[in-house]
């Protein structure tokens, strides 16, 4: 799919990814820009950043009435929804099975559910056109997990599952769908520290709105910022057991360092 003339809702717009997808997308021409995020204030920069075409929405991706309300209000707007970016993600703390209920449930709430919801509202309107594209921000912990933090490696995994049954319940549909997964990017996310997730490098949201538009004029399904990701994801299909055994490694590590489990 091509950008230009679309219009888009980017989820999480106020910064990082988000933001620069929404920027990269008024570059390559998309008539409409909705910039939605929690922090509306934020997210009103951005737009005003961008120009005409661009307007921002206050949205919580944990509640599926916020996402109902925004996708009409796209829609009244601008008449449609081309390019949905599922993108809004947080990171939670590091720790695995000893966190709070409260905590994995915001998780799946933002890595799952809302995922859900807004397919829920918009991939019926692409059905009924023959054509439209959704996107999944999910990590390259999604494919490899990470040894940092139990909730967001899970429940990153179930954004990734998300994106696959989408790909094959709509594909033949007209809805084409692919899944975001880098690794470390310049995002507040990762203004504290980048652990694990920087191994290959920091990108910054430019580089990583390049990569996802190229993955979607050529329709392919993983969007890999990050091409090392692709090897060790192949590593890990060949030889679990021997992944496994280095993931272990790096927990160790990172556990030596005197982090909580």
């Amino acid at each position: 799919m091509e950008i230009r003339d679309k219009v888009a809702i980017v989820t999480g717009g106020a910064s990082g990814i988000g933001a620069g997808m929404a920027q990269h997308w008024a570059r390559q021409g998309a008539r409409g820009v909705v910039v939605a995020d929690l922090n509306l204030e934020r997210a009103q920069g951005v737009a005003a950043g961008i120009g005409a075409q661009a307007v921002a929405m206050k949205c919580d991706v944990s509640r599926e009435a916020d996402i109902q309300q925004l996708v009409h209000a796209t829609r009244e707007r601008f008449g449609q929804v081309d390019i949905y970016f599922s993108n809004a993600g947080i990171l939670g703390k590091p720790g695995g099975i000893d966190l709070e209920d409260a905590l994995w449930d915001k998780m799946w709430q933002v890595h799952g559910m809302a995922h859900i919801w807004a397919a829920r509202a918009v991939v019926p309107e692409m059905v009924a056109r023959g054509e439209g594209y959704f996107v999944i921000t999910a990590s390259a912990a999604g494919l490899l997990n990470i040894v940092e933090s139990a909730p967001y490696g899970v429940t990153k995994h179930a954004a990734v599952a998300i994106a696959e049954w989408l790909r094959i319940a709509y594909g033949r549909q007209g809805v084409r769908v692919s899944c975001l997964c880098p690794q470390s990017v310049q995002t507040d996310m990762t203004a504290g520290g980048t652990g694990s997730a920087g191994l290959d490098g920091v990108l910054t949201p430019e580089q990583v709105a390049e990569v996802v538009t190229q993955t979607m004029r050529e329709e392919k399904f993983l969007a890999l910022p990050h091409p090392e990701v692709a090897k060790y994801f192949l590593n890990k299909g060949q030889d679990y057991d021997r992944w496994l055994g280095g993931m272990q490694k790096l927990y160790s590590a990172h556990m030596g360092a005197g982090a909580k489990p």
